[in-house]
């Protein structure tokens, strides 16, 4: 067989790397994205990805100088291709309930410009049965031609993080799912070349449990985390020695408490298993939701007992929140904690927002220098575990800050050197260090 012709549809988070590493191991790529700029910036051989994406901009802008690698908003560039991938978001909304707009929408365009013959693979997570119900009925439907005998499908789903991205692609395990032997045969050929990690053939509904199990099971062990952290709190102890010491036992592998949950991953995938499977009536998964959603609040309720013990209150305060994104050296906000802890301080006399990768959050410009984000402040929320924050001596933060409240949601700083420094200090996990 001649060698794979692939479009990319979806450029962020997950099409954008898969687009130049395709390229860089020979493909002719085209990335389709329904954004002008997002184009124009991949044609100009530049990362519109915020945050810290180590050798990606480098291999985009070496394939796209290379002429293997170009982007289009023009869905009729699947005509000519032979392996289309598909990258789209897939959200849920407001009741918890697959979003399928955007994934039913390149399909659509997909189908009515795909060509006989033609290799759809999807990458986008999924609710399980969405393959089935969705992707073979909108392509059918939309190009005419029947799945198996005309085209044919899969289903690998992304493994991707922000800050990783190339690096997961090219060293993680991958599921792939097919119709057929040789659906999966023709995946793997391309997939072989991506990853070092090993290629796990099935077929299309397991590939779909398998995403949204795995993302499950990791929301569920950071909630008990967090339930931990909580009961830590109100007992006097230390969550992360209590962790620490836990994992000393073999098969124990307690993850890190915390200020919340964000991505586009975690807080959605759970609801995309559960909704699918609701005749099973499942509890754990919606109940580990809840406490991870609860845990920015918690970070609120922290604060203002803060503030109280020191004599003041959010509204007659100038607070810092010292983080956005919803991960650490990232400047991907979807989903980020830091919203709803933002959106809450809006009540205070002074309220700033620090991060170093992100210019604006929840309608909020951000403050570029994170001395200029605590100069004179009465209170610092830290979210995200941002290197730059390790660097911070609790010397100046007692130095700048007007009233040395500190709130720490991710175990940046000690408590012990924290008191030491004369600083009023309270921890997710830690409780109060007077």
């Amino acid at each position: 067989m001649a060698q794979e012709r692939c479009a990319v549809v979806g450029l962020g988070y997950v099409g954008i790397p898969l687009s130049a590493l395709l390229a860089s191991k020979g493909y002719d790529v085209v990335g389709i994205d329904v954004l002008r700029e997002r184009a124009d910036a991949v044609n100009a051989g530049k990362l519109p990805l915020k945050g810290d994406e180590p050798g990606l901009g480098e291999m985009l802008a070496r394939v796209v100088k290379k002429g293997k690698l170009r982007a289009t908003t023009s869905f009729s560039a699947c005509k000519d291709r032979s392996a289309i991938f598909v990258c789209v978001d897939t959200p849920i909304d407001a009741d918890k309930r697959p979003d399928n707009s955007k994934l039913e929408g390149a399909l659509t365009w997909i189908g009515r410009n795909m060509r006989e013959g033609a290799m759809v693979v999807v990458e986008s997570t999924l609710a399980p049965e969405t393959m089935s119900s969705v992707v073979a009925k909108t392509l059918e439907r939309e190009s005419g031609m029947k799945l198996g005998k005309d085209f044919k499908l899969a289903h690998c789903p992304e493994r991707v993080m922000p800050g990783r991205l190339l690096f997961n692609i090219t060293h993680y395990d991958r599921v792939i799912g097919g119709i057929d032997r040789q659906t999966i045969k023709r995946a793997t050929a391309i997939y072989s070349k991506l990853t070092r990690g090993k290629l796990h053939p099935t077929d299309l509904i397991t590939a779909e449990i398998v995403k949204t199990a795995e993302n499950a099971y990791r929301d569920v062990q950071i909630a008990f985390a967090n339930e931990v952290a909580l009961i830590c709190e109100k007992l006097g102890a230390d969550a992360f020695e209590v962790r620490r010491l836990v994992n000393t036992c073999p098969f124990r592998d307690m993850h890190l408490p915390g200020a919340g949950v964000g991505g586009h991953c975690l807080p959605k995938d759970p609801w995309l298993l559960t909704q699918s499977g609701k005749a099973a009536n499942p509890k754990l998964m919606p109940t580990a939701r809840a406490v991870n959603d609860s845990m920015p609040f918690h970070v609120l309720d922290l604060a203002a007992n803060a503030l109280r013990r020191t004599g003041r209150t959010v509204e007659d305060s100038v607070v810092a929140v010292m983080g956005a994104s919803f991960l650490q050296d990232s400047g991907d906000p979807r989903n980020s904690p830091s919203i709803p802890v933002i959106e809450s301080l809006r009540g205070a006399k002074g309220l700033r927002v620090h991060d170093p990768f992100l210019e604006e959050i929840a309608g909020t410009d951000t403050v570029k220098d994170w001395k200029k984000a605590l100069e004179g402040a009465d209170l610092a929320v830290f979210m995200v575990s941002h290197k730059a924050y390790a660097r911070i001596s609790p010397q100046t933060i007692k130095k700048i800050m007007r009233t040395p409240v500190i709130v720490d949601g991710r175990n940046i700083f000690s408590s012990e050197k924290m008191k030491k420094a004369g600083i009023f200090y309270i921890g997710v996990g830690k409780g109060f260090s007077e």
